[in-house]
């Protein structure tokens, strides 16, 4: 695929807008209902998107570029302090402004650097392209996740039309 840096950040710049609006207009209370027992709310994972922006992303970024080793994260063990009453559209804005300085680290990027490898502790070696396509599907799948939860109320209120979102409705177990 050519032209993967246009392409990464032309996704990975939407993923900022997308959570302003939700979280200027959609009700907190519903931002924040897990779809299930022990699954995250919308808001659990714009939180975790922001852990990846301060402590993954860009820090893998600037390992590989150096040459040194890239290291695991696990958001359970990891993840940052995580306030109970934030204001959710404070913390898309905080989203929006860690995005955009990693926009700018990866606008400064050229094709060749995609060929750039170091080792990651878990995942053996790894190239700053993988790195890149693994970012954009990291932030789909957990806007997707978090656009679910949202989804969970309307689908069971939906009466006779609920059978047309079995494939996204979340059972409780």
């Amino acid at each position: 695929m050519e032209h993967v840096i246009a392409r990464v950040i032309s996704v990975l710049r939407t993923t900022p807008h997308r959570w302003d609006e939700l979280t200027a207009t959609v009700d907190p209370e519903l931002l924040c209902r897990p779809p299930a027992t022990g699954e995250w709310s919308a808001l659990e994972c714009l939180r975790h998107l922001v852990e990846g922006e301060q402590q993954v992303f860009h820090v893998r970024v600037q390992a590989i570029l150096a040459g040194r080793d890239v290291p695991a994260f696990d958001p359970d063990a990891q993840g940052g302090v995580r306030p109970q009453a934030e204001v959710p559209a404070e913390l898309a804005k905080r989203f929006a402004q860690l995005r955009a300085e990693s926009l700018d680290v990866l606008a400064a990027l050229t094709e060749a650097d995609l060929l750039r490898a170091a080792r990651h502790a878990e995942l053996g070696r790894v190239t700053l392209g993988e790195l890149l396509h693994q970012w954009v599907g990291h932030d789909l799948m957990h806007t997707i996740q978090a656009e679910r939860a949202l989804m969970q109320p309307f689908i069971l209120g939906s009466g006779p039309w609920r059978e047309f979102f079995v494939e996204h409705e979340v059972v409780q177990p």
